[in-house]
């Protein structure tokens, strides 16, 4: 059925897996919009610092435990051996890889956290950390990131799939880093129907508005097919224009890796329920298998999912969205740690990001979205505008006691339907925020923030109960989690 009968649409391809046009259509985004990402989305690290930190401050105390464990080895070999002179260590590089390195903001605050923590220069100096990804567009994007400039010498770049980096060498890896980029990579939607296991197929049609101000229908087409970039960009923008058919076809299995285990799983949930497969992450995770040393720090992916086979097994959870055009998955962490046991990967966890990041902090944190989610007025009838107003007032008032340790202009556009006296008193507002305030929208707050805050965010209405209850809430049902694996 089509998502817009009232659409006309004009067919521009055929029926595939819904994987097969997410790849396409996602290389075709990054390929045309990667320069506007955040106009789109923001992820938790492209302009906050408290992941990064919490990344930096977790990878420094897990090396120098494991330095001292290994001196306590070889001190008592030492004195076992007779003959034996004192050894003198030459530590090793410690490789950190990060799998799409976004905009280089995770990069630069793990790395300057990192120096900040190694006081004694045992492990920063020794660290080599590799930004991969397939575009090098991305790459060059993250390598000039202002605050990478003082880690240029321990910085390199690998462009190739995530999905099979070659030319990085088997056991060689220390440390692997991924965030939010399994939700971006190939994912099957697959149901139990009658007894057989389908999956959804998709085809893409554009509107009919759209395709009556294409003059060269069949130029366009070819190059939409052919992932011809400079041609589409002669084009009017139709990523907002295009309009999906589905259907369910018996699912390829030879197109489908680990079916066993991906069957098994399936057991478990109820006829017609739509579950994603990353297949995408199943390959990075592969990966990560070859390349981290035998006693590495281990693999960290922070993404949108759940490992609750209650939600699971929900007809009505909200599998995908779009966001510009672009495919984004949630990811199911229940059947990747089944695929990490399939590879005989033994020790993961799953938890909450905020756990992640507050157990680094030692206290409770939100994030401003959460925040913002307590006041009286918010919700979704609250006009666009006026949601801006309240992020505004509300970013002010955490200023007036927040500090961070980077400088970071909040990029923040104003509504276009906004009337014109409330334009110019919140352009006034952005204009005096300072630069070492809320980085985004999307920041990480703690506990004592809030609390030396609460004064300020009392006057513009938020109420203390409110927020203390958000700070000790449970995950919600599908939520940003951490999945770790050695």
């Amino acid at each position: 059925m089509l998502q817009d009968a009232d659409a006309l649409p004009q067919l521009i391809g055929e029926y595939k897996p819904l994987d097969q046009w997410q790849t396409h259509v996602n290389q075709l985004f990054y390929g045309l919009r990667g320069d506007q990402l955040r106009s789109y989305y923001q992820t938790y690290a492209s302009a906050d610092f408290r992941l990064a930190h919490a990344l930096a401050a977790d990878y420094y105390e897990r090396v120098i435990e494991r330095e001292k464990i290994r001196n306590r080895q070889s001190s008592s070999i030492n004195r076992q051996s007779a003959d034996s002179s004192r050894v003198t260590s030459h530590p090793a590089p410690l490789t950190v890889l990060e799998l799409g390195p976004g905009n280089g903001n995770l990069a630069a605050c793990f790395l300057s956290h990192l120096k900040t923590l190694d006081k004694e220069n045992t492990v920063y100096p020794r660290v080599r950390y590799v930004m991969a990804d397939w575009q090098q567009t991305v790459l060059d994007g993250a390598l000039a990131h202002p605050d990478l400039a003082l880690h240029r010498a321990h910085i390199e770049t690998h462009r190739g799939s995530v999905e099979h980096l070659a030319g990085i060498a088997d056991a060689g890896v220390d440390r692997i880093i991924c965030n939010e980029l399994w939700n971006d990579l190939p994912t099957k939607l697959l149901a139990k129907h009658d007894g057989e296991v389908e999956e959804e197929y998709l085809r893409p049609n554009l509107s009919e508005s759209l395709h009556g101000k294409i003059q060269d229908w069949s130029a366009f087409v070819r190059a939409f097919q052919n992932n011809d970039l400079d041609g589409l960009k002669t084009f009017p923008p139709f990523f907002d224009e295009l309009v999906w058919e589905k259907e369910y076809r018996k699912v390829e299995w030879k197109d489908v890796p680990y079916r066993k285990t991906i069957a098994e799983f399936l057991q478990s949930i109820d006829q017609e329920v739509l579950v994603p497969v990353n297949a995408g992450a199943f390959a990075t995770l592969k990966e990560a298998k070859r390349l981290l040393a035998p006693d590495a720090i281990g693999f960290s992916v922070f993404d949108a999912g759940t490992g609750d086979m209650k939600v699971l097994n929900d007809p009505e959870k909200p599998c995908y969205g779009q966001f510009g055009g672009q495919y984004s998955f949630m990811v199911n962490f229940a059947l990747v740690e089944a695929v990490a046991k399939h590879l005989g990967i033994k020790q993961t966890t799953l938890e909450s990001q905020r756990e992640f990041v507050g157990r680094s902090l030692n206290t409770n944190v939100i994030t401003l979205m959460d925040l913002l989610a307590t006041h009286p007025t918010a919700g979704p009838t609250l006009q666009t505008w006026k949601q801006d107003r309240l992020v505004l007032k509300t970013i002010r008032a955490l200023n007036e006691t927040f500090e961070s340790p980077y400088r970071r202009r909040l990029e923040f556009p104003l509504s276009a339907n906004m009337p014109a006296e409330e334009r110019e008193t919140l352009g006034a507002i952005l204009c005096v925020l300072k630069d070492n305030g809320i980085p985004d929208t999307v920041a990480y707050l703690t506990e004592e923030e809030l609390a030396r805050a609460q004064k300020d965010l009392e006057e513009i209405g938020y109420e203390n109960d409110a927020i203390s209850m958000a700070l000790s809430a449970p995950p919600s049902p599908v939520e940003y989690c951490h999945f770790a694996c050695r």
